[in-house]
């Protein structure tokens, strides 16, 4: 192997529980890795980003990484962490789901290229669909007990009452899917590992206690390793914004909001985040880590962070256009460089600006600068109190300074339907065309 796996994902933090003999395994020899993934939207959110790093770690580290889309185990819905019974997905959403993630997924792992190691993309659907109810009892549910699924903790609290309205027979038969999942790739693939984050240790070892069940006496041994769910020092959920899921998609999340949402980062998680979030090595997490103590106003560990993880999760082009972006509000920049924006990422940078509505005919007619900063859209408290300010020289339209003469015009339009007014350095205004 090219690098001892266990020991890279330990000191990154990444190890929550690991089955005994599973580092053993891991130096043995080359080891088929896998990890599932519910369609329970058509894209990912951050909350994914750890188990795709790890399948990218697992490839690095000399082993074969499957990435499992829940097809089948999509229709349930997964029990674990949840306290209420979850939406049924009809088959058209669902596929629509699959569809999605297998095209996220596709960005970060290159299935399929050839190699000894290659990753693996498989659905779960494609083996559990031939499946008949009677077949699965008897073949696969007779082989573990009710007791031994019911003492599962994502089992116990639902049916203790602790938390939502008891548990399903559906939910309850989530962990036996799983696991035959588990069997079918070790069967078949000889797939020893499955990863996942710690809220799936249950279901993890229901797969491995399946394997052990039904292979014969002497087969080789199947291992679970999970990775601790992401927590945020402030005790609030990771990877949720103001606006929701922070997704991997930009047509969900756009780039900008991406790469702010790392750059925002607290000091504390920075560092926590660096390790878990990014492939740099141990020598040079350190020594940032220890230049941002040196200057923590310089927000080294966070511009580090926000840059590493744009560019893995979209490109160096987009994180070039993310900090372009972020420079308009804190640099210098011009007509040109707004124009450049995207209507969502220019929308974004501008985010709870002040706006007011103008016809297009005002713009066809050509809209002068008192009636811009005060008569139309109340700006500025008055008419003279746009004299004013523009001769003092603080007016810019679209980050240029204006005179008392100047006329907005169809030209001036961002993404054809915005002017920003500015006076000063922050007081800014949004104009749009309606």
């Amino acid at each position: 192997m090219t690098k001892n796996l266990v020991e890279e994902l330990r000191w990154r933090g990444m190890i929550h529980d690991m089955m005994p003999g599973t580092e053993e395994q891991l130096q043995k020899e080359m080891t088929s890795a896998y990890i599932g993934f519910d369609p329970t939207s058509d894209s990912l959110h951050i909350g994914s980003l750890v188990p795709i790093i790890l399948l990218v770690h697992i490839e690095k580290a000399g082993h074969k990484p499957f990435a499992l889309v829940g097809g089948a185990t999509g229709m349930i819905g997964d029990p674990s962490g949840k306290s209420d019974e979850r939406n049924l997905l009809d088959e058209e959403a669902l596929a629509n789901n699959v569809a999605g993630i297998k095209r996220t997924l596709s960005r970060f792992l290159n299935f399929d290229n050839g190699s000894k190691n290659s990753p693996v993309l498989v659905n779960n659907y494609d083996w559990m669909k031939d499946f008949s109810f009677i077949e699965f009892a008897r073949d696969v549910g007779k082989r573990l007990t009710v007791n031994y699924m019911m003492a599962k903790d994502s089992v116990k609290k639902r049916i203790s009452g602790d938390a939502g309205s008891g548990m399903s027979f559906t939910e309850f038969t989530y962990q036996l899917i799983q696991g035959y999942d588990f069997y079918h790739l070790y069967k078949n693939h000889g797939c020893k590992l499955q990863m996942g984050g710690s809220d799936q240790w249950g279901n993890i070892t229901t797969g491995t206690e399946l394997i052990r069940r039904m292979t014969d006496e002497g087969a080789d041994k199947a291992f679970a390793m999970t990775c601790p769910l992401i927590t945020k020092a402030d005790g609030s959920k990771f990877g949720k914004s103001e606006g929701g899921n922070v997704w991997l998609d930009a047509d969900k999340t756009s780039v900008y909001k991406f790469y702010q949402f790392w750059l925002n980062t607290s000091d504390e998680d920075a560092e926590k985040y660096i390790k878990i979030f990014t492939f740099l090595d141990k020598e040079i997490i350190n020594g940032l880590i220890e230049e941002h103590k040196e200057a923590p106003h310089l927000r080294i560990l966070q511009k580090r962070l926000a840059e590493e993880v744009t560019t893995f999760v979209h490109s160096q082009e987009e994180l070039e256009k993310a900090i372009a972006a972020s420079n308009i509000l804190f640099g210098k920049s011009t007509a040109d460089d707004l124009k450049s924006l995207d209507e969502q990422t220019f929308l974004d940078v501008f985010d709870g600006v002040p706006q007011a509505s103008i016809s297009e005919e005002d713009i066809n007619e050509g809209l002068d600068m008192i009636a811009a900063l005060a008569a139309k859209t109340n700006f500025l408290k008055s008419n003279g109190d746009a004299r004013r300010a523009l001769k003092e020289n603080s007016i810019s339209v679209n980050k240029e300074k204006v005179k008392d003469d100047f006329i907005i015009a169809k030209d001036h339009l961002i993404a054809g339907k915005y002017v920003l007014l500015q006076r000063g350095k922050k007081n800014y205004f949004l104009l749009k065309v309606s």
